[in-house]
Parts: structure tokens; C-alpha cells; sequence
């Protein structure tokens, strides 16, 4: 569960937010942790108000520094510099999970507001769009800080089978930390259907009315049915059925019962294109300030 950690840095306040939760985790999971600057061709000047690091030896004294400073001389930290400039940090970033094999990436988004501050082909969303291994995203504060206590997980749940590894790694979790959990899933509305679901609703109301109840209850029993296991395993796990939209509603839901970490999977189609274009769990960061952590897709 979680061994080890890849932070990925560039010098900022702003990154740099992601340490201390990711020191806690790895600290409570006895995992080791690396981290990792890429040199950007034709960097700018600076990066969120402050100098970017351009250079070699400067990156990797940083580096140093940090490790020792944040989780101290005794701690299992590798610090790594990419040198060779390159023009994508995400994909360097991601291509680098091959060679120095970890098994959750630790970031933050970037901007006051989250994802909604990003532009398109951030470094953040492109990471989570390549959907090679769990995200932990992080969104800092104003003052810079991101704090996480991981003592209860949000699961949404879409039952769709593939998407049930965010309930398998967000168990697992839950259980390693001491955290409790709440599944839910969403139910749409009239007012939130969209496309032929939705030109169903008005040709036949009372028809649709009828199948969102049906659905609703089957929710329901589909929540129950995976909440016994980890019940049986010692975890304390609520369940809930919400209407509505359902990537606002899942933000509601981590805010009304005091979640801390919102855990989502992600659909397995290739591409940040189709994964931001599509899924509902980056429309979920629109929504929140809360960390989230971003689980893959099984496929086959």
C-alpha cells in the first residue's frame, strides 16, 4: 500500500505544499519517498511568483536541502534531477514511473482556485490525465498550505465494475491509516439528465420518474452489498444515495460529512483529451478545495 512516493518539485511555496501531507503518509505507511525535478527547455524566469530552477547543481542542492528539512537525515528520501531539458515536464514526469517505479504520485494543482485557475495541458492535469498509477492531488490553501489528516475518505461509487478499484485502494488505505469511510453514489435528476436520457424524461415523465426511484434503491443495496467486507475488516463505512449533479453533489458530500480525502476513479480511455472531456471526477475538483486521489481504471 502505498511504499513508495514520487513528489514532483520546481522550487515553489506553491509545490511544495504537497510535503507535509505526503511526509505523513509516508511516515504512517513506512513508505520510502522520491523527490524529483525536471529541467523545462526555455523555462521561464519564474514559476508562481518566484525563480524557477533551471539549473543542475541548483536543483539538486534543493533537493537535498528539502528532503533533510521536511522529513529529516534518517528518513528513506532519494531526490532526483532530470537534466536534460525537456519541453513536456507531465510526460517526463510520468515516464520516469518506469524507471524509478513508485506507486503514487504526490502534487499540487496549481492556482488559488484549483483546477479552475489551470489552463488546459497543465502539468497536474496531464499527469492525472495519463493514468498510469494514483494521483494525490493537493489544493493548497491561499497561505500555501495543504493540510490533510487523513481520518475520513469519501469513495464515489457509479457501479460500474472497473471503476471499483478506487473502493480497493481507498479500503486499504482507509485501513493502514485508521480512517473511516462514506460510499456514494449519485442519482441523477430530471434536471441533470442529459442527452437521450434527457429527451427520454420529457417524452415520458412519469416513466422516467419511476426508473431514477428504481435506480435510487438499487444504488442503495448496490452501497450496502460493498460496504460488509470492509465492515467486516474493522472500518467504520456509512453509505449514501444522493440526486442531483453528481460531481457538485460529491463535493457536498465530503463537506457535510467532514471528509478529508475525496477518493475517484478514473475511466480507462486513453488521453488527457477523452479523460478530461469525459469523466466525471476532474469535474469534481471544480468543486472542492479537498485533496483528492485519483485511482485508475482496472481494464479487462
Amino acid at each position: 500500500m502505498f511504499k513508495h512516493l514520487l513528489i514532483p518539485l520546481d522550487g515553489s511555496r506553491l509545490a511544495e505544499a504537497a510535503l507535509q501531507p505526503a511526509e505523513l503518509l509516508a511516515r504512517k505507511l513506512g513508505g520510502r519517498v522520491t523527490l524529483i525535478h525536471i529541467i523545462e527547455k526555455n523555462a521561464p524566469a519564474e514559476i508562481h511568483g518566484e525563480r524557477h530552477l533551471t539549473d543542475e547543481d541548483e536543483a539538486c542542492k534543493y533537493l537535498d536541502t528539502t528532503a533533510v528539512r521536511v522529513f529529516g537525515e534518517e528518513a528513506e528520501v532519494e531526490c532526483h534531477v532530470h537534466s536534460e531539458e525537456v519541453r513536456n515536464v507531465a510526460r517526463s514526469i510520468t515516464q520516469h514511473i518506469s524507471e524509478l517505479a513508485p506507486d503514487l504520485i504526490v502534487m499540487c494543482a496549481h492556482g488559488h482556485g484549483g483546477l479552475r485557475d489551470m489552463m488546459v495541458g497543465s502539468i497536474a492535469q496531464q499527469v492525472i490525465g495519463m493514468g498510469k498509477i494514483p494521483v494525490l492531488l493537493l489544493q493548497p490553501e491561499e497561505t500555501g498550505t495543504a493540510l490533510l489528516g487523513f481520518e475520513r475518505f469519501l469513495i464515489g461509487l457509479d457501479g460500474v465494475p472497473e471503476h471499483e478499484a478506487s473502493l480497493q485502494t481507498g479500503g486499504e488505505l482507509a485501513l493502514a491509516l485508521g480512517a473511516g469511510l462514506c460510499l456514494v453514489n449519485v442519482v441523477q435528476t430530471m434536471d441533470t439528465l442529459r442527452g437521450e436520457h434527457a429527451a427520454a424524461g420529457r417524452l415520458l415523465p412519469a416513466t422516467t420518474l419511476a426508473m431514477l426511484d428504481m435506480t435510487a434503491a438499487s444504488a442503495l443495496d448496490y452501497l450496502d452489498s460493498r460496504a460488509i467486507a470492509w465492515r467486516e475488516r474493522g472500518l467504520e463505512v456509512t453509505t449514501q444515495v444522493r440526486r442531483g449533479d453528481v460531481p457538485r453533489e460529491l463535493a457536498q458530500a465530503a463537506a457535510e460529512n467532514d471528509c478529508d480525502l475525496l477518493v475517484l476513479g478514473t475511466h480507462g480511455r486513453a488521453g488527457i483529451g477523452a479523460f478530461w472531456s469525459g469523466s466525471v471526477a476532474p469535474k469534481v475538483v471544480g468543486q472542492t478545495h479537498a485533496a483528492i486521489l485519483f485511482v485508475p481504471a482496472r481494464i479487462g
